[in-house]
């Protein structure tokens, strides 16, 4: 049912013919099963080993080898050769081919993991109401019109829509699916938004997604492919990995190379004819056959067959420089890729930003009797970790912060009324959330703030284990402060509020949205002395002024703090006790930029690399970003650079080509967009990065010519991608393109080494053809000096240091051939050069040289015929 967030609940209950009070009968759980089939995710068909050895060898040149053995082998058959000497050339050469098909298969088999990767994220039990019985069943068995109970912690079984709210409210934490840096609030209401993305649909629970708070009963709506995540691995499915450039190139040029290699071979063929009856052929049918051979060792020589092993050797070094850069590579071609990326389309939760929301400001009433009235704060770190320090308006270091009395009654307000836990993994060596991700902020900020009547605080924290760091201060007041009473969350108040004691005085503490929580004080701590004062109206327009910049121009995420002191021994608390209340504080926090991004940025402009930025946030919030880190630089209005999906979908398709041209951010998408924008980036010949962590991100992942993963990031993300980032951050893209420029200039010298080392075996055994002369090199010969003798040489070009002006120049067009007509020209010459003198040095040594045979040069062919034959 796509459009159930658009019907109401009793027209989605009616559609599957389902009674809210009793769930689905048997019989129809049977009928549901076969119209509509199991709440799976098919297992597509892996591809077989066979076929994947099979299309190793579909390659021109390769194909031309393979010929050129199996030619080699008929005509010693035919010649009477046995053992060794009819084996050798064909075993050479197959021996080759083997060992480049072998890292083929091995890097190709990697590719098919992401979306078994995908049925993790699928839930394994759900609570489903049926026959008026509520039951735990495996949630494969659940079918569309299952009426469904999900609580905290729960994950989500299969896309449903809500019917009914069993708490105030029910928070869902969907960022694996859209990216949001917050859980977001769902509802009963049905949703009458035009082109809705996953982000407006605020009823519809989504499979894979995760219950951060609240109860509910929910009807299921798709099952198994028919679900969000369904529609990601179909999405995955439809897209076909795309050759690298260098691997476009090195293509076209083995196309290139085939046909001059067929036009030489059919030229010595018939340039030769009359040489077929020359006596030391022994006849016209042999004289034929030598002249065939001739043609075989010239496509060995044209060929170089080393080029692939080198490659894979120097793409090899370059993933291990990379992985000391924190960027772990998944597939060799992709290094390369990175030297000529021209887009990095970059997810901005988690890879911009550190993906953990943090207090940044906060804003306490001074006193009534000054002006300005108000105190602002700024708190520094920007990850869970409480690390930080607070500093005053004008840039000072707070040294004992508990000494002021707002923020000493911010940290028990902060501390008390949240429901979050904060804790160390010393697996992965960080701290880490349980529960909402604001509340978890606050906790971090009371760890800041410290703990009163110390005078070594904060340092004095730092000595204990980060285990018992981590909830320190907050354990203080949880112990001095003893909880009597809750008042949840609801969206209609939009705050909570918790009743504690102690030493026989009841305190309430509320905290929740601005507006709600000044609209129901009276009165203002203030800071200098601690009193409680009339909130007059003067203070009340001073801290509406301060949340608005803190809203609108720092697009932080806001809440305020009071208090109410309870009469002694009151048990209980009640929505009419949220009135009268004593403004605390208000604290700003946001999802904070990485510090490293903003210089990332600007390398990548100076390098000509484009950044667009990739989210499923609102587009106030990534603006503000992106003015944070630089990726709107010198521009004061964003209009023509900043599109939300539904913007850019609605534009004309000329406007939307030059949208693509100028776009720095892309909001409010969902996978199928991010998908999109890749794919109309391909279309103007853009080489697109595209960078991601969660389960949405996996089809743009495998779309783009290079999908860069976060080493936080999700199974599916990494296995669809191409390269992880160890440490998630965007500036190891920036150190990992320099790499991949460099890899590239390297690679190109040797394979320009290579090649004008074939075109000189090619014109050694031309010429000498041409002429009737024997044959200077054999194949086998052949196969030694591409291997060898050019082989090593061109892998220590490999180790090459990049230039120091690597970043500063423009990426290079991806049309750019691996040699130009005026290279391969010199390489002509040169080659030529190298040829002559080879067929001048075996004259000189049969014939003139006086250590030599000192044969006339009429014998030359028998004679080295002969000895070339006991030789092999």
């Amino acid at each position: 049912m796509e459009d159930a967030y658009a019907k109401s609940v009793a027209e989605v209950l009616e559609a599957f013919g389902v009674d809210r009070t009793k769930g689905l009968t048997d019989t129809q759980v049977e009928q549901h099963a076969r119209l509509y089939g199991k709440n799976v995710l098919p297992q597509e068909e892996s591809t077989p080993f066979w076929k994947l050895v099979l299309k190793q060898f579909d390659d021109l040149l390769v194909k031309i080898l393979i010929a050129a053995a199996v030619i080699s082998f008929l005509l010693a058959r035919m010649n009477g050769e046995t053992g060794l000497s009819a084996f050798l050339e064909p075993s050479v050469i197959f021996m080759i081919l083997a060992a480049n098909a072998a890292v083929g298969v091995i890097t190709e088999t990697n590719a098919e993991k992401a979306l078994e990767e995908l049925r993790a994220y699928q839930a394994d039990i759900a609570t489903v109401l049926r026959n008026g019985c509520f039951s735990i069943l495996p949630a494969t068995e659940l079918v569309p019109g299952d009426i469904v109970e999900v609580g905290v912690g729960c994950k989500v079984p299969a896309d449903m829509r809500m019917v009914e709210m069993l708490s105030h409210q029910l928070r869902v934490d969907q960022a694996i699916l859209t990216g949001e840096s917050c859980s977001v609030a769902k509802e009963l209401e049905s949703t009458s938004a035009m082109n809705a993305v996953y982000q407006d649909k605020t009823n519809i629970l989504f499979s894979g997604t995760v219950v951060v708070a609240g109860r509910a009963r929910a009807v299921v709506i798709g099952v198994g492919s028919n679900t969000a995540m369904g529609s990601i691995r179909d999405a995955m499915l439809r897209t076909e990995d795309e050759a690298t450039p260098l691997k476009k190139k090195l293509d076209e040029f083995g196309t290139f190379l085939a046909k001059v290699i067929a036009g030489i071979c059919i030229l010595v063929w018939v340039v030769n004819i009359g040489h077929f009856r020359d006596p030391s052929h022994g006849g016209f049918v042999r004289g034929a056959i030598h002249y065939f051979k001739v043609a075989v060792a010239l496509a060995v020589a044209a060929i170089p067959e080393g080029l692939p092993a080198v490659v894979t050797t120097c793409l090899a070094l370059g993933t291990k420089r990379m992985a000391r850069l924190n960027a772990i590579v998944r597939s060799l071609p992709s290094v390369e890729t990175l030297g000529c990326t021209t887009v990095i389309c970059s997810d901005k939760t988690g890879t911009l930003t550190t993906n953990m929301m943090s207090v940044s400001k906060v804003c306490v009433v001074r006193s009534v009797h000054q002006r300005p009235m108000t105190d602002e704060y700024s708190i520094s770190g920007t990850t869970f970790a409480p690390e930080g320090f607070i500093y005053d308006a004008g840039g000072l270091q707070l040294e004992f912060p508990p000494q002021s009395p707002s923020l000493l009654h911010l940290a028990m307000c902060s501390a008390l009324c949240n429901e979050s836990t904060l804790q160390f993994n010393p697996d992965k060596k960080c701290y880490e959330k349980i529960g909402e991700s604001t509340e978890v902020a606050l906790r971090v900020l009371v760890e800041k703030v410290g703990l009163p009547g110390f005078d070594s605080m904060p340092s004095a924290l730092n000595m204990l284990t980060k285990h018992e760091r981590a909830s320190y201060c907050n354990r203080y007041w949880e112990n001095q402060f003893r909880k009597i009473s809750i008042l949840e969350f609801s969206p209609d108040r939009k705050m909570m509020s918790v009743l504690c004691s102690r030493k026989q005085q009841e305190i309430m503490f509320s905290k929740g949205a601005p507006e709600s929580i000044m609209a129901r004080c009276t009165h203002i701590l203030c800071n200098d002395d601690g009193s409680s004062v009339p909130l007059t109206m003067d203070i009340r327009n001073e801290l509406e002024a301060r949340f608005q910049s803190f809203a609108g121009k720092d697009t932080l995420r806001c809440l305020a703090l009071a208090l109410k002191r309870m009469p002694p021994g009151q048990q209980s608390i009640s929505y009419a006790d949220e009135a009268n209340l004593t403004f605390i504080g208000l604290v700003g926090m946001l999802d904070p930029p990485r510090e490293e991004v903003r210089d990332a940025i600007h390398s990548c402009m100076s390098a000509g690399i484009r950044v667009i930025v990739v989210t499923g946030d609102n587009k106030s919030t990534a603006e503000s970003l992106c003015r944070q880190i630089g990726a709107f630089e010198h521009l004061d209005d964003f209009a023509g650079y900043s599109y939300t999906a539904s913007e850019f979908e609605g534009l004309p398709p000329l406007e939307r080509t030059n949208a693509l041209q100028r776009m720095v951010l892309f909001s409010r998408v969902e996978p199928s967009h991010k998908k999109m924008l890749v794919e109309a980036l391909q279309t103007h010949n853009e080489v697109v990065a595209m960078t991601g962590d969660g389960v949405n991100d996996a089809p743009a992942l495998k779309k783009a010519d290079i999908g860069i993963a976060m080493g936080s990031g999700t199974a599916v993300a990494k296995s669809a991608s191409d390269m992880v980032l160890a440490d998630d951050n965007f500036a190891t893209i920036v150190a990992a393109v320099a790499e991949g420029r460099a890899i590239y200039n390297n690679t190109k010298q040797f394979i320009r080494y290579m090649i004008s080392s074939n075109i000189g075996e090619v014109v050694c055994i031309f010429v000498a053809a041409v002429l009737g002369m024997p044959d200077t090199l054999i194949p086998v010969q052949l196969l030694w000096v591409n291997l060898v003798t050019d082989g090593l040489p061109a892998t220590a070009i490999g180790f090459n240091k990049p230039d120091g002006n690597i970043m500063t120049v423009k990426p290079r067009k991806v049309n750019e051939a691996v040699v130009s007509g005026w290279l391969f020209f010199r390489y002509l010459v040169i080659g030529a050069y190298v040829g002559l003198a080879t067929i001048a040095g075996f004259v000189w040594w049969f014939v003139y040289s006086e250590n030599g045979p000192g044969l006339p040069y009429s014998e030359l062919g028998i004679h080295v015929k002969h000895t070339s034959t006991s030789f092999i």
